[in-house]
């Protein structure tokens, strides 16, 4: 009886094993396109990046620069690490910690009433309320935690 029970149950948690495994890869590539992009678009014009970054009056404008032509190249190379599984959970862990620093420099700025312009995404985002990219980074904040709970807790092959 007892095995027949666990022959019914063991088809049921693969499918769900396996449609979790395809959300997570769909989730994968949806950031990793987010980073890509918003890398992209940064590294194409670090100055203006550079620019984006001294706006908020946090860093002395040399390390603004250098920032300027660091982070945009780290954000598409763990958005590949996404994409490739190469470096997994540290490609998770800082793009989480970009994304919670960001953040936090930018409820620093509004509450120092500084009217920052985020060109994370070009042009597009440049006209966000404050409330729009706190959604924006609060979702995809949730998005890599929970792919980060996922890869903990998904038995490895």
């Amino acid at each position: 009886m007892l095995s027949v029970e666990l022959a019914t149950a063991a088809p049921a948690s693969n499918s769900r094993n396996r449609t979790s495994n395809i959300l997570c890869r769909v989730l994968d590539f949806v950031l990793a396109g987010i980073f890509i992009y918003a890398g992209v678009l940064k590294a194409i014009d670090p100055v203006q990046f550079a620019n984006d970054i001294d706006n908020y009056k946090i860093l002395p404008w040399p390390v603004s620069v250098a920032l300027a032509f660091y982070l945009p190249w780290l954000e598409i190379f763990c958005a590949l690490a996404l994409v490739f599984r190469v470096l997994y959970r540290g490609a998770l862990w800082i793009l989480m910690v970009l994304i919670v620093t960001f953040t936090l420099a930018t409820i620093a700025a509004k509450i120092r009433g500084l009217d920052i312009t985020c060109g994370c995404f070009g042009h597009v985002s440049q006209h966000w309320s404050f409330a729009s990219h706190l959604a924006t980074n609060l979702a995809i904040l949730a998005s890599l935690l929970a792919l980060g709970i996922s890869n903990r807790l998904r038995k490895p092959l």
